[in-house]
């Protein structure tokens, strides 16, 4: 695809991490820029930063796991430039633990942004992209739905994380199929970052009052969030490098986007048990020191 200026980007979870750069990596291009973030402050912040680069911004504050939020958006962003030729399906937030102790509003709550926050920007959005189309030989369009590795293999202590990063996964691979039997001008993208820091690790700061969780953290979920912000933070590819990365992915016409393509073992050795119809291989065999740790402290923690 061929980024110019006047185009326009559409990016959710736009306040900080990716999105952030996202929208400061559109703004070098001379796109005008659509915002959404939960977080108004951190909006609106991020917004007059973009902005001082001389671009359109349009700031839309709002819960994108509400599909109204996001009509509002599809309905502000048509009005002030029309169809937008790039959409950042991107906002996600993080929960691990064992798979049996998340409780029902976990599930709804990550479930809701990482899931159906981005089947509400791919069924509300594309229609538009591909009436733009069909009204212009040359509108291109690309869809860009942030995932990650987590989609690609199945680390232990994240369920529901996991299970959401898989179906972004399987919903944009299906969403490139279907794109594809109508259309030559508009493609989609699936970004699979591994530890990069944002501020994912701090997501529960933006969780809705009524899809917070009464009961106390369990061990495990104790342990999960701890490794996660250690992991995170010790990062040495920043977001800014995978904004420009995934960039450059958009205008080669790629894919599968990785923040890490050097550190895609796990998910070799992943295909292969499958293939092979193996058992689920240890994913510690490489650092067996870390497993040792992990089951020490849940069976010792009172967490199974």
């Amino acid at each position: 695809m061929k980024l110019q200026a006047g185009q326009t980007a559409v990016i959710t979870g736009a306040a900080s991490g990716f999105g952030l750069e996202f929208s400061l990596q559109a703004a070098q291009r001379g796109l005008n820029v659509v915002m959404s973030d939960v977080q108004v402050d951190a909006l609106e912040a991020a917004a007059q930063r973009v902005r001082a680069t001389g671009v359109q911004v349009l700031a839309c504050a709002g819960d994108i796991a509400q599909a109204c939020v996001v009509e509002t958006l599809v309905g502000q962003t048509l009005e002030r430039f029309g169809a937008p030729h790039l959409l950042f399906n991107n906002a996600g937030v993080a929960h691990g633990g064992l798979i049996w102790e998340h409780t029902e509003r976990d599930w709804d709550w990550v479930l809701g942004v990482n899931l159906r926050g981005v089947a509400h920007g791919v069924r509300l959005f594309t229609p538009e992209m591909l009436k733009a189309a069909e009204r212009d030989a040359g509108y291109q369009g690309h869809i860009i739905n942030t995932a990650s590795m987590a989609g690609l293999v199945c680390a232990p202590n994240m369920g529901v994380y996991n299970v959401t990063k898989h179906a972004v996964v399987a919903l944009t691979e299906t969403l490139q199929q279907d794109l594809s039997l109508v259309t030559d001008q508009v493609r989609a993208s699936v970004l699979c970052p591994y530890f990069v820091p944002t501020g994912i690790s701090h997501s529960h700061r933006n969780r809705p009052s009524e899809l917070r969780s009464s009961a106390k953290p369990t061990q495990s979920q104790l342990i999960a969030q701890a490794m996660s912000e250690k992991a995170v933070s010790s990062g040495k590819v920043t977001a800014a490098d995978v904004a420009l990365a995934t960039y450059r992915a958009i205008e080669a016409g790629q894919f599968y986007i990785y923040s890490h393509p050097n550190a895609l073992a796990p998910v070799q050795t992943r295909m292969e048990d499958v293939l092979l119809s193996r058992n689920p291989s240890d994913p510690f065999k490489d650092r067996p020191e870390i497993g040792q740790r992990l089951r020490a402290a849940l069976r010792g923690g009172g967490a199974g």
